[in-house]
């Protein structure tokens, strides 16, 4: 019985002693400061979680600034790429008698050649004929080339006679822009045809009151957006001068004066 009563009253003293213990205020304090020292520690920063490290610099390459070189220009600009005098010549060789380059007139400063002939007319006007005309200036540009058949031939399909159909044929393909060469199937067959792409424009019509007249325009239409835009671009005078060796060969570039046959 003494035993038990000990161990009885040893529990209860134990039992009071913790309960003051939980109620003694700096007890708690102590504990608030430690639970701030914990929340105050530097956290560790993981080899995955730094801080990244600032970009290298960019390297802008030339070429991305580079002046465009004029060679290019014909790549893009729909340009007349034969002069005046080449395409008389060129039609002259296939047999149409054109007239020399020169000048219109006295007091005019365009330029041209032309080829007309006459196979029949009655007292009034004629009622077969082919007119051609190569427009331009005295450096030899080409402004534009016009043609004018009345009471053309044909064959027995009809098609326009092979003779006259040759000198569009010529006209065409010395301009160098391949994407016209599929109007002359029109003109062939003497169809209209109104076709214009990238500033150029090829017109083949029939006469509005005349059953058997059909006229002919070639050429190109300097104001057109994608004329102004690409002509804005290849422009040395929108660019900054530059004393790289390099860009100056690029600007002595000079245009391509034919098209790959």
């Amino acid at each position: 019985m003494l035993l038990i009563s000990g161990l009885l009253f040893a529990g209860i003293f134990v039992f009071y002693r913790e309960l003051h213990h939980l109620d003694d205020p700096v007890g708690l304090a102590d504990d608030r400061a430690l639970d701030t020292a914990v929340r105050s520690a530097p956290v560790a920063v993981g080899p995955d979680t730094a801080a990244p490290s600032p970009l290298p610099p960019i390297s802008i390459s030339l070429p991305l600034i580079e002046v465009p070189k004029p060679g290019w220009a014909s790549q893009f600009l729909r340009m007349w790429r034969v002069s005046g005098p080449n395409m008389c010549g060129a039609l002259r060789e296939a047999g149409i008698e054109m007239s020399d380059w020169k000048a219109a007139s006295m007091r005019n400063r365009s330029y041209e050649c032309y080829f007309q002939r006459i196979y029949e007319r009655d007292e009034v006007r004629p009622l077969s004929s082919t007119f051609v005309k190569v427009r331009g200036n005295e450096i030899g540009d080409v402004v534009d080339i016009r043609a004018k058949i009345i009471g053309p031939a044909t064959d027995a399909k009809g098609h326009l006679a092979p003779a006259v159909l040759r000198i569009f044929e010529i006209i065409v393909k010395q301009a160098c822009w391949r994407d016209f060469e599929d109007t002359l199937a029109s003109i062939q067959n003497l169809r209209d045809v109104e076709y214009e792409r990238f500033g150029a424009y090829l017109s083949f019509t029939r006469e509005a009151g005349s059953g058997n007249n059909f006229n002919f325009v070639l050429g190109l239409k300097a104001t057109s957006d994608s004329q102004v835009r690409t002509k804005t671009y290849f422009s040395t005078e929108r660019w900054l001068a530059t004393t790289d060796p390099r860009l100056m060969d690029s600007l002595g570039t000079s245009l391509s004066a034919s098209c790959a046959r």
